[in-house]
């Protein structure tokens, strides 16, 4: 994984290089749909709608984004796996694609198999939050706060059994308290349930929070990164809040089904790549609370394989059970 103007420049790409369809002769010869397996508002949305508009100038085909939410995210990810392999049908994944291979030995498609990776699109850190009511400003008082009240304290999350949850489940079991899920199906659902104290806390990628955290609708207490994240350096990470060696961090990925030709996923690659490196785009994915990546697709798969693994192994050690 390399960051986007290193692969550009190793590339020899740069700003004003000519549409791939000019290179890739009959691709696209449709409009291009992007699954996204949750509701309007969070990473993998975030991700597809700000890169979709400049690719599909480059590409000379619209990017129509379809949001298909429901099982963390295994529908979208199933309609992309079945889709004929022309480049026509691409998912936006995020952290729970590598969940889902945890949790579900038995998903009707495989995780890593069924899918040609395009580009690892950005990373960002899961956003531990708070009504502002809550007494706790530091994940210290909070974890006292949760001991002295154990199970009395909610936190919303998007849905069950993703990186959210897991995030919440994982700390939990590291550092020793308790509090209780309360699941909603995206993001846009979980905001306003804690800014309205309908659940006291909320654990959501940066992307989905940041704009409520900035203007102090909710209170940000840690993220889960192993380091800070650019787009919120005054927020500090779980492991220096007093929980070492902690990290659960999300992330962004666009996929293709297996089979795509290898010409049109390096097409995609090199139009995402050359998306990502522009200022606006950058500026609008860091203003959402993601670092920008990019990578080459080989890197984008061994990426989604290893994180898959990781997963793998700390829901077999924390014991997590699908429901």
């Amino acid at each position: 994984m390399v960051r986007v103007g290193v692969v550009c420049a190793l590339w020899g790409l740069g700003a004003a290089a000519a549409p791939a369809n000019a290179q890739t002769a009959g691709y696209p010869s449709k409009p291009i749909r992007m699954l996204v397996g949750f509701p309007v508002g969070g990473g993998a949305d975030i991700a597809a709608r700000v890169l979709g508009p400049r690719m599909s100038e480059r590409l000379g085909q619209q990017i129509i984004v379809d949001n298909r939410p429901g099982a963390g995210s295994a529908i979208a990810s199933e309609i992309t796996a079945k889709a004929t392999p022309d480049g026509h049908t691409l998912v936006s994944i995020g952290s729970s694609h590598a969940v889902n291979a945890a949790l579900y030995p038995k998903l009707p498609y495989r995780p890593a198999a069924d899918f040609s990776a395009i580009v690892l699109v950005a990373t960002a850190p899961v956003a531990i939050t708070a009504n502002p009511a809550v007494p706790a400003k530091t994940l210290k008082e909070l974890m006292a706060l949760a001991r002295a009240r154990p199970g009395q304290l909610n936190y919303g999350s998007a849905g069950v059994n993703g990186i959210n949850h897991l995030a919440a489940e994982l700390l939990k079991r590291t550092a020793h308290f308790d509090i209780t899920l309360v699941p909603y199906k995206g993001v846009a659902q979980a905001l306003p349930a804690v800014m309205a104290g309908e659940v006291q806390l909320m654990f959501a990628s940066l992307p989905g929070s940041i704009d409520q955290i900035r203007t102090g609708r909710i209170r940000a207490i840690a993220v889960t990164s192993a380091k800070r994240s650019n787009a919120a350096p005054d927020i500090p990470t779980v492991a220096e809040s007093g929980v070492p060696g902690y990290e659960a961090s999300s992330w962004f990925a666009f996929l293709a089904p297996a089979g795509t030709p290898k010409r049109i996923v390096a097409q995609l690659n090199t139009e995402a790549l050359m998306t990502l490196q522009t200022p606006e785009v950058r500026d609008a994915l860091i203003r959402q609370g993601m670092d920008p990546t990019g990578s080459t697709p080989g890197e984008a798969d061994a990426y989604l394989r290893a994180e898959i693994a990781k997963w793998t192994r700390v829901v077999k050690e924390a014991g997590i059970r699908a429901n």
